[in-house]
């Protein structure tokens, strides 16, 4: 299924640029968003305060600088209503524990599953953020 997010932003907040290249290639040809690519958490947190047209990240864990749970950490406490979704290789509960302690509304495992992110994306995007929870 293709949608269509030609009018929202995505900040992609990941080191790895083969990683950031698939997520890239993925996005653009599935929904048209527009991109952002941060390649660490410091510069997730700047180009969260710097740019106020995103209106999702996607956030790696290990990250340089800052790891993925200080930079949600740090963009939630500037903008608590911008959604993030984080992305780890790990499955482990207490992974899921840290990521709603920080914040996120959703987590998603790598490798990624394309259709997976894309309903946690879309489900962030098209809903009232007083209305959001977390999403498995």
């Amino acid at each position: 299924m293709d949608y269509n997010w030609q009018n929202y932003t995505v900040l992609i907040a990941e080191d790895d640029e083969i990683c950031y290249k698939y997520i890239e290639l993925v996005l653009s040809r599935k929904t048209n968003i527009n991109i952002i690519w941060a390649v660490t958490g410091k510069q997730a947190v700047d180009y969260c305060k710097l740019y106020d047209h995103i209106d999702i990240v996607l956030m790696d864990i290990q990250l340089p600088e800052l790891d993925g749970y200080e930079a949600t950490r740090q963009i939630k406490s500037n903008k608590p209503n911008l959604p993030v979704i984080i992305q780890s290789a790990n499955t482990l509960n207490d992974e899921l524990e840290k990521c709603i302690e920080v914040g996120c509304e959703a987590y998603v495992t790598k490798p990624l599953d394309i259709p997976v992110l894309f309903k946690k994306m879309d489900s962030l995007l098209n809903t009232v953020p007083s209305n959001r929870i977390f999403i498995k």
